[in-house]
């Protein structure tokens, strides 16, 4: 089945200009026009670097106790693809939520449940970008994302699935599995960020293609003939890759990756 995300503008604010707008998404071949990435302004670099170095230090979310299980240890990508920081504080290319969508309140960290693969943590930080890169105190995070097969829990199934709560310093951390592929889409991963119970931003994060292709060749996902180039054939990805690629680092016998999600 084909994701046919349409690409959703939310606004993050409480006057007029707080509507919703929606259109097909660029996997349609439409123009992606409500889709920006903005750096901030010089004057508010110096939040910037600071946020930058929080996200790089431990959470002070607690993560639920459990590991998910995991493949041999990774290979450390090259440097040149993979291992350069995400931008510090930058508005989050928006995208569609997809039709695998679930309303739930899972609020957990540790999201995995059954599903095997090489494990991921993200350690998430929140800001309001337009307030200097504030960070945003009990914003809702939630995450989806497909199994190494390529499938999304649905009806009873809630694996890969689940919600936290940004602490003080707009941070949460969630334990899962770097997610496979399907549908000629690049491998993603879902989020939303509910800073009130009127807005929301959703986008998806990107993988580095060169740690794909290493990850594809071990097991479960080399159950699968993984594509050539999981991430080329999609447009969306072409579209946000430099603003919404996740930095992964090797991180005992999977991977780790701190990421700033700037909102308006």
């Amino acid at each position: 089945m084909t994701e046919n995300d349409k690409t959703t503008t939310t606004g993050t604010g409480t006057g007029p200009d707080s509507g919703t707008t929606t259109g097909p998404g660029p996997g349609a071949g439409a123009s992606v026009t409500s889709r920006r990435a903005l750096l901030l302004a010089a004057g508010s670099a110096g939040a910037a670097a600071a946020l930058s170095a929080a996200c790089a230090g431990p959470s002070r979310t607690q993560a639920a106790p459990g590991q998910p299980s995991a493949s041999p240890p990774p290979t450390p990508a090259p440097s040149q693809a993979g291992t350069t920081a995400a931008p510090a504080c930058v508005l989050a290319v928006q995208a569609g939520a997809g039709p695998y969508y679930l309303d739930l309140d899972l609020v957990r960290s540790d999201i995995t449940q059954d599903r095997n693969g090489v494990p991921l943590r993200l350690d998430l930080t929140v800001v309001r970008v337009p307030d200097g890169c504030r960070p945003l105190t009990a914003a809702r995070v939630e995450v989806w994302h497909a199994d190494a097969d390529g499938h999304y829990s649905t009806g009873k199934d809630t694996f890969l699935r689940g919600t936290q709560i940004t602490d003080h310093a707009g941070q949460c951390v969630f334990r899962t599995i770097v997610p496979g592929w399907y549908a000629g889409l690049a491998p993603h991963i879902h989020f939303t960020v509910r800073p009130d119970t009127r807005t929301e931003t959703t986008s998806q994060f990107f993988f580095p293609e060169n740690l794909l292709t290493q990850i594809y060749t071990r097991r479960p996902y080399a159950r699968r003939t993984p594509p050539e180039h999981p991430n080329q054939r999609d447009s969306r990805y072409r579209t946000a890759a430099q603003t919404m690629t996740l930095p992964l680092t090797p991180d005992g016998n999977g991977y780790r990756a701190a990421y700033t999600i700037g909102i308006t």
